[in-house]
C-alpha cells in the first residue's frame, strides 16, 4: 500500500528529472495503514468524475518547466464501494490485532486459545483477500509508470523537458535551456550590467556544448536573443571593434548605463 501511494502521483521540473520521487517515497514511509488508506482512496482509487478533475497547479520555480503525474484506477461504482469498505475494515482489523487482541480472548484457557486461534486465522484469510487486491493495483500501477517511462524518455520529451522545445519545433523561449544558459553566462561575465554576446557564447559552448543556437534552429546567438524577446540587445564599440552585448529586459523600464567603451 506504501508503494502505490508514493508512487501514483509525482512532480518534477526540468532541474530535479532525477531523484524527484525520493521525498515522497521518504514521507510515505512514516505514515500510518489508517492515513494510508485515506490517500490511497482519495488519490489512487477514485470515481470516473473524480479521476476526470484537474489537480491544483503546483508552486513551480519561475522559468522552468514542471510535470505533474497522478495514476488512478477507477473501478465501477458499486466495487469502489466495496473497496472503500473493505479497507477501512482492513484498517479496524489491524488495530484490533495489535492493540485489543489480548482484551477480546481468554488466552489463559484452552477454549479461549482455541476461539484465539481461529479467529486470527480468520483475519489471515482476510489479510490475504485485500493483499491479492493490492497486488493487482501494484501491477496495473507499474504497467502505467512503465508507459509513462518510455514517453518521458523519448528524444521529444527530453527536449520539451530539458531544452523547452516542443514536439512542434515551438520554442518556450522562458522555460528554454539556453535562455537559462544565457542568465548564467550574463550573471558570470556581466560588465556594468551588459553581457558580450561573444564571450557568453564562448562561456556556453565551454560548458553546454549541446545548448547552442543550431538547436533552436538560429544561426547566430544574436538571434537567439532577439528570437527569445527576453533580452535587451546593444551595439557599441569597444577596442576599436564594434560587438553585440545582451542584458535581462529590464522591468521598471529604465535604460540603464551601458558598458564604459574604450
Amino acid at each position: 500500500m506504501k508503494a502505490i501511494v508514493a508512487h501514483s502521483r509525482f512532480s518534477f521540473g526540468s532541474r530535479t528529472l532525477d531523484g524527484a520521487q525520493k521525498e515522497r517515497v521518504a514521507a510515505t514511509a512514516r505514515k500510518t495503514l489508517g492515513t494510508l488508506v485515506g490517500e490511497l482512496l482519495g488519490s489512487y482509487l477514485v470515481a470516473d468524475e473524480i479521476a476526470a478533475q484537474a489537480g491544483a497547479e503546483p508552486d513551480a520555480p519561475e522559468g522552468e518547466i514542471w510535470i505533474e503525474a497522478r495514476f488512478s484506477f477507477s473501478p465501477p461504482a458499486e466495487d469502489l464501494a466495496r473497496i472503500e469498505a473493505g479497507l477501512r475494515e482492513l484498517v479496524v482489523l489491524r488495530n484490533d490485532l495489535v492493540h485489543h487482541f489480548l482484551d477480546q480472548h481468554d488466552v489463559w484457557s484452552p477454549d479461549g486459545c482455541r476461539a484465539a486461534q481461529e479467529a486470527l486465522v480468520a483475519a489471515y484469510d482476510r489479510i490475504s483477500l485485500h493483499k491479492q487486491e493490492l497486488q493487482i493495483w501494484g501491477r496495473i500501477l507499474y504497467e502505467a509508470r512503465r508507459q509513462h517511462a518510455e514517453l518521458l524518455g523519448s528524444d521529444e520529451s527530453r527536449d520539451f523537458i530539458v531544452y523547452g522545445i516542443a514536439p512542434d519545433g515551438t520554442v518556450h523561449w522562458q522555460v528554454s535551456g539556453i535562455v537559462k544558459a544565457l542568465k548564467e553566462a550574463a550573471r558570470e561575465l556581466t560588465v556594468e550590467g551588459w553581457t558580450s554576446v561573444e564571450a557568453a557564447g564562448q562561456w556556453i559552448a565551454e560548458r553546454y556544448p549541446e545548448l547552442l543556437p543550431a538547436k533552436y534552429a538560429c544561426r547566430s546567438w544574436r538571434q537567439v536573443i532577439h528570437e527569445s524577446g527576453l533580452f535587451d540587445l546593444c551595439y557599441m564599440d569597444r577596442g576599436g571593434q564594434r560587438a553585440a552585448w545582451y542584458r535581462l529586459k529590464q522591468v521598471s523600464g529604465k535604460a540603464g548605463n551601458l558598458p564604459a567603451t574604450t
